[in-house]
């Protein structure tokens, strides 16, 4: 394998949603075996202008409780806005993790007590989350930004179908 399509291969999440995070069910847990998740915060769970959660998302994470452990890593640096969320959620978190950095994702795995194999990196960004994830040697799991305005999601489609397209994989 050269290391372009390696690249390109850290780039392939296991599982692609084509819908919002609240489409990854219980019955998805346990088909995949994944026993933690790891899920971003900004345009994975609420709009990255929200301060609030949906009623929708407490109704689906009380579900997903009963299966996984839950943590919370975002890269978003303001510490008020992370800590607002996860306490509304009543979830662990990191913040700042500065994803593709697999150091913060470790320290949620530890946290967790889990092998890596079961547990799932969630988010709506190939080139931070899924990369790291990948990285990492954990399960991926691409979502739907709950924006979906966003020109660098869409920019990060381009380029990874553009990459895959010339390497041939």
């Amino acid at each position: 394998m050269s290391p372009a399509s390696s690249w390109v291969s850290l780039l392939q999440p296991d599982l692609l949603l084509n819908e919002s995070i609240l489409q990854l069910t219980p019955a998805l847990l346990e088909q995949h075996q994944i026993k933690g998740l790891v899920l971003d915060v900004d345009d994975t769970l609420v709009s990255s202008m929200a301060t609030d959660v949906s009623p929708e998302l407490l109704t689906w994470l009380t579900g997903i409780k009963l299966k996984a452990r839950v943590w919370l890593v975002s890269n978003n640096i303001k510490r008020s806005r992370i800590e607002r969320i996860a306490t509304s959620l009543d979830l662990p978190y990191i913040y700042g993790a500065s994803k593709p950095s697999r150091r913060k994702l470790r320290k949620a795995v530890s946290a967790m007590g889990l092998p890596y194999e079961q547990v799932a990196m969630v988010g709506d960004r190939l080139f931070t989350d899924v990369l790291a994830g990948n990285r990492l040697g954990l399960f991926t799991i691409l979502v739907e930004p709950v924006s979906q305005s966003s020109l660098l999601r869409k920019f990060e489609l381009w380029s990874y179908r553009t990459l895959k397209q010339g390497l041939k994989i």
